[in-house]
């Protein structure tokens, strides 16, 4: 494989990745991670111009961001669906005093029947 068709190809799947990032298709993501280490790992020996890798270098890092930035939305999701969930088992409020209390919610939320 030549230097440019190994740079064609890390820029191609450059912007594949771009692409499943912003889709969020993490399981894309990690398939284009494993070529993109094996093209990388072939480009390492080889002397490439560095004008021809300051477009890569910079896609690469704009995705390093855009994954950043996924992330740090996972982890919003992941804080908040624990914080509902904390919410269903229990109630902070305040007593007459001003004094914090926790209200915990029953084990088994038990339904009574009328006739």
């Amino acid at each position: 494989m030549t230097e440019q068709t190994m740079t064609d190809a890390l820029e191609a799947l450059i912007a594949a990745e771009r692409d499943a990032l912003k889709a969020g298709d993490f399981d894309r993501i990690t398939e284009l991670f494993e070529e993109k280490q094996e093209l990388m790992a072939r480009l390492d020996g080889s002397a490439i111009e560095p004008a021809k890798l300051a477009p890569l270098r910079d896609g690469m890092r704009r995705n390093h961001e855009l994954f950043d930035q996924a992330l740090t939305g996972l982890r919003n999701v992941a804080g908040r669906l624990s914080d509902m969930n904390r919410i269903r088992r229990s109630l902070n409020t305040y007593d007459a005093m001003g004094r914090s209390q926790i209200i915990d919610a029953p084990a088994k939320p038990m339904m009574e029947r009328r006739a």
